[in-house]
């Protein structure tokens, strides 16, 4: 075992406790996008904990590179490669690596996507097609292009999307129309590849604590625990642990689902990517009983 020394977030993600029983992985191969930070690495962690060969992708290599760094210090398998999902042959030229030296892969996670607060009355024709094509066109790429290796190779095969939960989920409209598209997609996809041997399911967030955060301004994100009926933020690792449920052996018979990972907050709740607009503050102080 390597004597590199690894971030502290690495250090969490060897050391957090999980629900799984160790080699549930054993002998599988997966494959997640976006591994380089925030959630698809601390499901690249956890894959790797459970004794998978773990395959991370993203587009800046020294990111990925650190992931797989502290995975080899830690003495589990992991492999990065660079790619860019929105481009169609980057991702086929991927899988063709992959194929060949690899032989292929077990389990898809698509944690790969990106988005930026702002109300949609603002969005320009760019913004627009930047969020559409990571989030929903990357997302295609990535399915089909493992479902076609799967049918070539006559093996069957699970993806797990992360997608949005979009109740209440305010000034990110372009994400929640691409994710959207991705949960219809994944619900239609269930019942075509399933002669293949291919489950499709999805994961929807709730307010995580991840990286990603840093692009919303911290009064928004100080009150993001509110946003839901337990008034508590979840971090990647219970997005991973939801992930790896719906892909490995305890999922079996799921395919076509969505599983909200929210703190109820897609039951009730309140999310403002952005300072909430004056009109709502006072619909909701009109609401309080208190206020009459």
């Amino acid at each position: 075992m390597s004597t590199v020394e690894i971030d502290s977030i690495s250090q969490d993600l060897a050391d957090r406790p999980t629900s799984f029983a160790a080699g549930l992985l054993a002998g599988k191969t997966v494959l997640v996008s976006g591994g380089g930070s925030g959630i698809g690495q601390a499901t690249a962690w956890l894959a790797a904990r459970l004794g998978a060969k773990v395959i991370i992708t993203g587009r800046k290599r020294e990111k990925l590179d650190a992931v797989v760094a502290a995975l080899a210090a830690k003495g589990y398998q992991a492999h990065a490669q660079s790619v860019d999902i929105r481009r169609r042959e980057t991702v086929e030229a991927l899988f063709a690596a992959i194929a060949a030296d690899h032989g292929g892969i077990d389990i898809l996670i698509n944690s790969a996507g990106g988005q930026f607060p702002q109300p949609a009355i603002d969005f320009s024709p760019k913004g627009w097609r930047a969020v559409i094509e990571t989030n929903l066109d990357g997302t295609f790429n990535m399915m089909q292009c493992a479902a076609r290796l799967w049918r070539d190779q006559d093996r069957g095969g699970s993806i797990v999307n992360v997608v949005v939960s979009p109740r209440g989920l305010h000034h990110v409209a372009h994400s929640c129309a691409a994710r959207a598209g991705v949960i219809a997609f994944s619900d239609a996809v269930s019942v075509e590849w399933a002669p293949l041997g291919i489950r499709v399911n999805c994961v929807a967030p709730g307010t995580i604590r991840s990286e990603g955060w840093k692009v919303y301004a911290e009064e928004v994100s100080r009150r993001y625990h509110n946003g839901n009926p337990m008034r508590a933020v979840g971090e990647p690792w219970d997005i991973a642990e939801a992930c790896l449920y719906l892909a490995g052996p305890a999922g079996r018979f799921m395919t076509g689902e969505t599983l909200q990972v929210t703190g109820g907050g897609h039951h009730w709740g309140e999310i403002w990517t952005t300072e909430k607009p004056d009109y709502f503050v006072e619909a909701s102080r009109a609401f309080d009983p208190s206020q009459d």
